[in-house]
């Protein structure tokens, strides 16, 4: 329920230079430099039709409004600090892990946990984030960054919106993650369990909530193991971004 450590190689000062009509520009790491100021469905179209192989693109602007615009765009929004300050590092996996429900596989030794624990959507926001943080680092999630995911989720307006999911026993809080809605897409990005079966029973509960409220699909980003044995499939960029278009 975890990205993995950034492997970003040393950030330079973007420099740009124009290689397509779209006029990406390129840091001297090879990256692609984002602004405020382009049109980001046809940037992800311009980084599809170029074969850029890169995960990362990179940018400065950290200002909620950009974020969102990012979100809704279908990037996953991380940082990193550099020694320069804090830098965006908006992704688009070469591979997303999609879950479509009615291929959500629960395991018999899951299912017997499920009826323990209580799910709760959008309690206990900035503390589920926190603890994202306590327990995994804060090597993508820096302080700006967090500001304004905190900031997007209280304002109750963005165009993508923070939430969090969160399992109970006993009235208290034992696995929690958070995420981005963006129209009928809940893309995940960070969660924690306290103790063991309570972070898949919370990924299910999560799935099912989705499903039975309108969702079209679980994006749970990176792939990994526990997703793949959740049913989850791994498609390429162009896939995702079409199946992303049609419901966000």
């Amino acid at each position: 329920m975890q990205e993995s450590c950034l492997k970003l190689p040393f950030v330079q000062t973007p420099v740009s230079w124009y290689t397509h009509p779209m006029l990406l520009r390129y840091t001297l790491s090879g990256h692609v430099f984002i602004t405020p100021e382009d049109d980001l469905d046809m940037l992800v179209d311009e980084l599809i039709s170029t074969g850029y192989d890169e995960e990362f693109c990179i940018a400065t602007d950290i200002s909620p409004d950009f974020i969102a615009r990012l979100m809704k765009a279908g990037f996953l929004v991380m940082s990193v600090d550099t020694q320069n300050g804090v830098l965006l590092l908006p992704k688009i996996h070469l591979t997303r892990s999609v879950l479509l429900f009615p291929e959500l596989h629960v395991k018999k030794s899951i299912k017997r946990f499920l009826g323990r624990y209580e799910l709760r959507v959008d309690t206990d926001f900035n503390h589920i984030l926190d603890r994202c943080i306590e327990v995994h680092g804060n090597g993508w999630l820096t302080l700006p960054l967090t500001r304004c995911i905190k900031w997007l989720h209280h304002t109750h307006a963005s165009m993508a919106r923070p939430l969090s999911f969160g399992v109970y026993r006993n009235g208290k809080l034992r696995a929690g993650e958070f995420g981005v809605v963006s129209g009928r897409v809940y893309t995940s990005y960070s969660g924690y369990y306290n103790e063991p079966n309570a972070g898949t029973c919370q990924l299910v509960l999560t799935t099912r909530y989705l499903q039975n409220t309108g969702f079209a699909f679980f994006d749970l980003g990176m792939p990994l193991p526990y997703k793949d044995d959740l049913g989850a499939q791994n498609i390429d960029t162009q896939s995702f971004v079409a199946l992303f278009r049609q419901s966000r």
